[in-house]
């Protein structure tokens, strides 16, 4: 909670409530940070699957972000931030892949971004997620 605005000062501005997503995090001062190269959905042969579908890729991304965390001594609930890269200029698109991320984050509430853009670095890939972590040892 907030102090009160003082007498004759600007009302302090608020952030929507509406955003499916906090708009910040902080990590503990004796915490060790983990930086993840984005997370693609890439099957354990190298190749980009479900080829096409949305949905598919944005869960085999969580599904390689989870082991590369995992591998770290960290997990989904370590988060602190993330950026979700999504190649289309399609809202509808963007909503897909961001429904199946915010699922897999339950209750774990991290600043994100999500991001429309032209092309990423695999062929057929459609989703990537990035993604910083903060665990005490």
């Amino acid at each position: 909670m907030l102090p009160p605005t003082p007498p004759g000062s600007q009302p302090r501005q608020t952030l929507s409530d509406v955003a499916e997503y906090a708009y910040a995090a902080t990590a503990p001062p004796d915490a060790r940070l983990i930086f993840l190269a984005g997370a693609c959905p890439l099957a354990a042969d190298g190749t980009v699957t479900p080829v096409g579908d949305y949905a598919g890729q944005a869960a085999r991304a969580v599904e390689n972000l989870r082991t590369a965390l995992g591998a770290a001594g960290a997990d989904l609930g370590d988060l602190i931030s993330t950026r979700v890269l999504v190649a289309t200029a399609r809202q509808e698109d963007l909503g897909i892949a961001w429904e199946v991320y915010r699922d897999a984050m339950g209750d774990h509430a991290v600043p994100s971004t999500l991001l429309g853009v032209t092309v990423l670095g695999y062929t057929d890939q459609l989703v990537e997620i990035e993604a910083v972590a903060a665990v005490r040892d």
